[in-house]
């Protein structure tokens, strides 16, 4: 039995179609098939149903997964221990992300992971709202996510990366566009475009929470999980939106940012991770300590003081 007998079955396993699992594997879609079938030689057993429409795992295949994932996370542990002894920082994690939301904090993180520790391969996962990565990191599935605080999970720690002020996003064309900076109230009758209350965006807590702080309850005609698609919608003429400051600088074209006033509307951006033991301790551990260099902790006077940005 070799190995990539064993990658080969657990990719199969996983997507339950031969032609994605080659895809996944950068191989070819007969060798794969001739692999699984050496595999099923060497064991004696079937581990797939097979027919033109479908692949499914037999009782065989079910069984002998846990097992095959189990000796692939002991050969990557002896790969990791072996790179450690000559000190080396070795393993792959999975970190997942929002979106345009993180355009200020994942590049530099992740370029400085690339230089500072080349062994350490990153998966990057995109799409993640706080609460599926709050049940994702605590599921293992996700070693580090960005995340919008506060995050109250028992399993979970945090730690604060940026404070940014909300401001409004309105179509180009839209009476408040040419104001330099308006009143939150000032938007009460107007249509919004917004992440899903149900997908557990923090953005979307945050928002509704500065309407409801304003006196009104915003009217959400329209919901999208892709932040970068809510600003599209804006830009269509949909409605509104109530985006933090940092995506100014990437608003689409017929689309405009609107400054809410002080500054006092903010939203907080954190990193989070496990608390629980996990197998790429060492890798995560590494990377969190180098975030702290790339994105620290801002300090008091830096969030309730920070300059308002030029117009």
């Amino acid at each position: 039995m070799e190995i990539r007998w064993l990658q080969a079955f657990i990719a199969v396993a996983e997507e339950l179609h031969f032609g994605r699992a080659a895809t996944r594997l950068q191989m070819a879609q007969s060798p794969l098939s001739q692999t699984i079938r050496k595999l099923e030689r060497d064991l004696g057993v079937e581990l797939f149903e097979r027919n033109t429409r479908s692949v499914a795992l037999t009782a065989a295949g079910r069984a002998f997964l846990p097992h095959a994932r189990a000796v692939l996370s002991e050969v990557e542990r002896a790969r990791q221990a072996t790179k450690e002894s000559v000190g080396a920082i070795y393993g792959r994690i999975t970190l997942g992300f929002t979106g345009v939301l993180n355009h200020l904090s994942l590049p530099p993180l992740t370029r400085a992971v690339r230089d500072t520790y080349p062994d350490i391969e990153l998966d990057l996962v995109g799409r993640v709202m706080t609460r599926d990565a709050v049940e994702q990191l605590d599921s293992g599935s996700l070693d580090i996510a960005f995340v919008g605080l506060p995050v109250d999970a028992a399993h979970i720690r945090t730690r604060l990366i940026a404070s940014e002020p909300f401001g409004i996003v309105v179509p180009s064309d839209h009476r408040l566009a040419d104001a330099g900076v308006v009143d939150l109230a000032d938007l009460a009758d107007e249509e919004f475009v917004s992440t899903p209350r149900t997908s557990g965006s923090a953005l979307r807590e945050s928002a509704d929470r500065a309407c409801l702080d304003a006196g009104f309850r915003p009217r959400i005609t329209q919901e999208i999980t892709d932040p970068y698609m809510i600003l599209m919608l804006v830009a269509a003429g949909v409605g509104v939106a109530l985006m933090t400051e940092g995506i100014a600088d990437v608003i689409p074209p017929g689309a405009t940012y609107i400054r809410l006033p002080g500054g006092s509307v903010r939203m907080d951006h954190g990193i989070a991770w496990s608390a629980k033991p996990v197998r790429s301790s060492v890798a995560r551990d590494a990377v969190l300590d180098l975030a702290e260099q790339i994105l620290p902790t801002p300090h008091d006077d830096e969030v309730t003081a920070r300059p308002a940005p030029t117009e």
